[in-house]
Parts: structure tokens; sequence; C-alpha cells
């Protein structure tokens, strides 16, 4: 599964008693086309979130906080880095959290 599969989720843990963490898989290269699929594929999460889907396919993830990670394979690019950041803005006011990292 990876952020060009758009109709699932990637992987979905518990990092620790009070956090559930659904992680996107990112392997692309940073370009246009890449921004629009992992705007989508976290319009899908936030989706499988705010259905309350996430309770009924994984009910370890009741009564903790959920977090969104992009686990990136290349550095973002400029414009990916003012997205990224922008996501965060949202969803963290949507009452997730959101975060990215990168491994090479």
């Amino acid at each position: 599964m990876s952020i060009e599969d758009q109709s699932t989720i990637d992987a979905i843990g518990i990092a620790s008693d009070e956090l559930a963490v659904l992680t996107i898989s990112d392997h692309l290269e940073w370009d246009n086309d890449h921004l629009y699929k992992l705007q989508e594929k976290i319009n899908v999460y936030l989706a499988f979130i705010e259905s309350g889907e996430i309770y009924e396919s994984y009910p370890q993830a009741k009564g903790k906080s959920i977090k969104i990670n992009v686990v990136c394979k290349h550095e973002p690019s400029v414009e990916a880095a003012i997205f990224l950041t922008q996501c965060t803005i949202a969803i963290n006011e949507a009452g997730f959290q959101f975060g990215h990292e990168v491994h090479i």
C-alpha cells in the first residue's frame, strides 16, 4: 500500500497509551501531481476518522488521540513543505494531529 492507493489506509497502530497513528507511505518525488495525490490520500484518512470507521476497523483506537503521519522517501520541496505546514494547521484545528518524516 502507498500514496498511490487512494482507497486504503496504509498502516494503523498504537504509538502510546494516548495515541493512535495512521501512516501514509509516500515514496514519490515531489511535484504538483504528488501534492494532489497526497491531498486526496489525506482526505481519505480524514473521512475514515471523522466517519467513525476507524473505531469499527480498529477498536484499539477508541479513547486515544489520533495522528496522521506521512512517511516520505524524499525530502519535501519548498512547495511541499508549505503544503505540509498548512495540513498541520488545518488538521490540528479539526482536533487531530498531523506530522511527517523523511526516511531515505
